[in-house]
């Protein structure tokens, strides 16, 4: 049963990230106040549920952590414990080794998991530990229930530019200055940009779905706003004070598209945006397999 306390969660925050301008390949940082980092809303209970559920049965899919980030893992839940207490007590109250959540009316033993399945118990987020090598930072552990179809397996380990080889223009345009962002990030400076697509289907775990060709027939002008979804990312970055990692933080929103374009304007600089999309973008995004439908449907809102 959930607590009373769960009544007190505020509307899931509504982005819209895309622009009519011309496609611009940029980090779009902007600083984000410490009681800030996390993210709660009334989604909580049943993003938490679906947490719980793949974490349970599908461990090996979303979680994983190499030796050496084993420290860095510890510090993440440590560290993760300590801002709930701080920022969020009303919510959240330790006695030993257990954390009481209010909102959920669970007992969680912080000792009784590994660090990265406990961080990945308590709240939305999903969290990448990236520590730095000579080559630059590598991907060295993570808790990842809601991939936007890409696979925690197949990157483990890999430096930056090799983790986001297969997004068009990154290597030119945004490897080097992602790599000084992540090394020049200040201890207690947080920093949040925000990505976002459109998909064909509204599931949190996804594994597959970039790159796909063809033209799903299914999907029609009259029903493509009820069938894609905008699926957002809000992306914080945060250093561990004695590890020294960058903790990659990803909260998930997907929203269905006939909840975004509301009115003309809305879908106007929806439908700018998809059309700004250069081919390899919107082959990487999949949307050409649905992109005629939906600029139809959006051109319909008047």
């Amino acid at each position: 049963m959930l607590d009373q306390s769960a009544r007190s969660l505020p509307e899931v925050p509504q982005f819209r990230p895309y622009e009519p301008a011309p496609f611009r390949m940029a980090m779009g940082l902007a600083a984000v106040a410490e009681p800030d980092w996390l993210e709660f809303a009334e989604d909580y209970p049943a993003q938490m549920a679906e947490r719980r559920r793949l974490l349970a049965s599908a461990p090996e899919a979303v979680v994983a952590c190499l030796p050496e980030a084993k420290a860095a893992a510890c510090e993440l839940r440590d560290g993760l414990v300590t801002h709930l207490l701080t920022h969020h007590a009303g919510w959240f109250v330790k006695d030993g080794d257990t954390l009481h959540n209010r909102l959920l009316d669970e007992r969680i033993d912080l000792t009784a998991t590994d660090p990265l399945t406990t961080a990945g118990l308590l709240v939305q987020e999903d969290f990448c530990l990236m520590q730095q090598h000579p080559d630059g930072h590598h991907l060295t552990g993570a808790v990842l229930c809601f991939p936007t179809r890409w696979s925690l397996a197949e990157k483990l380990g890999l430096p930056l530019v090799e983790v986001h080889e297969k997004v068009p223009f990154y290597g030119d345009r945004l490897a080097h200055p992602v790599e000084r962002f992540f090394s020049s990030l200040k201890l207690g400076k947080l920093a949040q940009r925000l990505n976002w697509s459109v998909i064909d289907d509204a599931a949190l775990f996804q594994l597959q779905g970039k790159g796909r060709d063809g033209i799903d027939p299914d999907i029609t002008p009259g029903n493509a706003l009820s069938r894609l979804y905008l699926r957002v990312e809000r992306q914080t970055f945060r250093r561990l004070p004695i590890s020294e990692a960058v903790v990659f933080g990803i909260r998930i929103h997907v929203t269905r598209l006939d909840r975004v374009a509301i009115d003309a304007r809305e879908a106007a600089r929806l439908s700018a945006a998809i059309q700004a999309l250069p081919p390899d973008m919107a082959h990487y995004k999949s949307t050409g397999r649905f992109s005629e439908a939906l600029l139809k449907a959006l051109a319909a809102i008047g």
